[in-house]
Order: structure tokens, then C-alpha cells, then sequence
């Protein structure tokens, strides 16, 4: 059995009215899907809006996560920041906030070598001492994580437990498989193929919005119940899809607020929020798939 597994929403970050971190938002976020039937979270991720954030707002956001999970759930902090210093220093905060496992980008921008990246990695996990997962997303880092590249990493970060696979290449998912690794897909639409040739379960950003949906794949599965995982699989796809037509920041922040009765703001600029019109659209084509209001119930501090 795999210590990380099933559904973890990479969950969104909300923003206040000042554009900042809302960590009383996040928290009804967090609660909300824990409620849910989730098994852990990552945080401050892609959806998560990671390379807008300052290391403040990183700070705070692993210190929160921590703190409302109280160890129900596994928190997988992404710590990835373009300098090694930077990304080294969110791990070692995260680490010290109680978090069950940190991620990472590879170093971005400027092309590095096998050996920098190698380097790179060694340097974050030294500085937490927490399980690592390397998150594997070439479309936004220009890095693809290749079974080659994987495996100098496993011969020099011994923390090294997995990563999120969000690469076209699905079938790398077995050499993952095949090195000993926890490789947790990165699509939302594919989370049950995955999990029939390996995979340990999913993390993505639609679910944050109807948990509902993927924790019943994940039961369904361990259930030995195909039929069901398919239908499941079938109907948080659609949802997947309303997602990627109009944006994953907006859909996202507008139908948690919509659906949690909060405001978690808009997507941090550059990115832009629904208009009126999108947003009536969208919320009547998620209704129609039975994403309808829900209450909330944030556990107490």
C-alpha cells in the first residue's frame, strides 16, 4: 500500500479583497473537501496559482494547511521556486509547520543540466528531510522529468518517494511504477486508467471543486467495482472539461465560491475571473451535472 494515495486535491489559494492570501477562506476550502472523504492535499501547487505567490504568502499558507488538517489528511507542500536558496528555504518552513511532504518543479527558465537539476533536488528535500515528490510538468517548466532524468534523481535524493505525473507521456506511468515509485497523475480525467496500470492515486484541480466525484472513483476502484469507477470516471470528467473550456483558475474560484456560499476571490493577475456571463454559464452547466450548493462545516480552531 502506498503512504500517499487516492484523491488529493491540488487546492486553490483564495484571495482576499486586498489581492492577498485568505487563509479563513482556505481553510473552508480545506475543510470542505476533508469533509468530503479526500486523502490529502496539495498545496500551494499549479492550481495552487505557486509561481505568483511570494514566500510569505508560501509561508503561511503551509502553517494554515497544516493547521487545519491536524493530521487527518497528508499535506504535500510544493516549495518550487526558481532558485535552489528559495525553494530550500519554503522546505525547511514547511518541515518546521508539520507537513507530511514537500514537492517540487524542477529549476525553470534557464536550461540546466542533469546534474544541476540532480543538485537542485538533493539541496530542497535535504532541507525539509520530508518525503519529496518531483512534480513532473514540462508544458509550464520546459523540464520533461524523463525515466533517465528519475532515475539520477533517485540515485542522489534518498527523500525521493514519488511524483505528480502531469506529462503528456502517459505511458510513462509505468516505468514510474517500475522504479518503486508513488505516481500520482496529474489529470483529473484520466485518474482511473491511471490507477488500473499503477498509478497511487490523483492530484488535481477540478476536484477541488466537487470531491464528491473522485473520492467515488478511488472508492469504487478499491471497491473491485469497474463498472461504477467508470461511471464515476465518466461524470468528473465532464466536470474536468467545464474546467479546461473556460480556465482553471476562474472556473475554479468561481464555483468554490458559489458552491461554499464564500468568496475566494479572483485568480491573481495577470490571469483574469469569469465574466457575468461566464460565470452565469458555468454554474448552470455545473448544476446540471449535480454540483449544486453544499454547506459548510470548518472544524473549530
Amino acid at each position: 500500500m502506498a503512504d500517499f494515495e487516492g484523491i488529493l486535491p491540488a487546492i486553490a489559494t483564495p484571495m482576499g479583497s486586498d489581492g492577498r492570501f485568505d487563509e479563513a477562506a482556505f481553510r473552508e476550502v480545506m475543510e470542505f473537501n476533508i469533509q468530503a472523504g479526500v486523502d490529502g492535499f496539495w498545496v500551494a501547487g499549479g492550481t495552487g496559482e505557486s509561481v505568483l505567490l511570494d514566500d510569505d504568502e508560501n509561508m503561511a499558507i503551509a502553517r494554515a494547511a497544516a493547521d487545519q488538517n491536524r493530521g487527518r489528511v497528508k499535506n504535500i507542500m510544493h516549495v518550487g521556486a526558481a532558485t535552489t536558496l528559495r525553494a530550500a528555504r519554503l522546505a525547511e518552513n514547511a518541515a518546521a509547520r508539520g507537513v507530511e511532504a514537500i514537492c517540487c518543479v524542477p529549476p525553470f527558465f534557464y536550461r540546466q543540466t542533469d546534474d544541476n537539476i540532480v543538485e537542485h533536488y538533493r539541496t530542497v528535500a535535504a532541507a525539509a528531510d520530508l518525503p519529496l515528490f518531483v512534480y513532473n510538468l514540462p508544458q509550464s517548466t520546459g523540464v520533461e522529468i524523463t525515466p533517465e532524468l528519475m532515475a539520477k534523481i533517485q540515485d542522489g535524493v534518498p527523500q525521493l518517494k514519488g511524483l505528480k505525473h502531469s506529462s503528456i507521456n502517459f505511458t510513462n506511468v509505468y516505468s514510474w511504477v517500475d522504479m518503486g515509485l508513488e505516481c500520482l497523475i496529474g489529470s483529473s480525467a484520466l485518474m482511473l486508467p491511471a490507477l488500473t496500470i499503477g498509478a497511487s492515486g490523483c492530484v488535481d484541480g477540478p476536484p477541488n471543486i466537487a470531491p464528491e466525484m473522485w473520492v467515488e472513483i478511488w472508492d469504487a476502484y478499491q471497491a473491485g467495482d469497474l463498472v461504477r469507477a467508470e461511471q464515476a470516471q465518466r461524470q468528473a470528467t465532464r466536470l474536468t472539461m467545464l474546467v479546461r473550456e473556460f480556465g482553471m483558475h476562474a472556473v475554479i474560484k468561481g464555483l468554490l465560491s458559489y458552491r461554499l456560499g464564500i468568496d475566494v476571490g479572483d485568480p491573481r493577475a495577470p490571469t483574469q475571473p469569469l465574466t457575468a456571463d461566464q460565470r452565469e454559464e458555468v454554474i448552470a452547466r455545473a448544476e446540471a451535472m449535480g454540483v449544486g450548493r453544499v454547506g459548510l462545516a470548518v472544524a473549530d480552531d
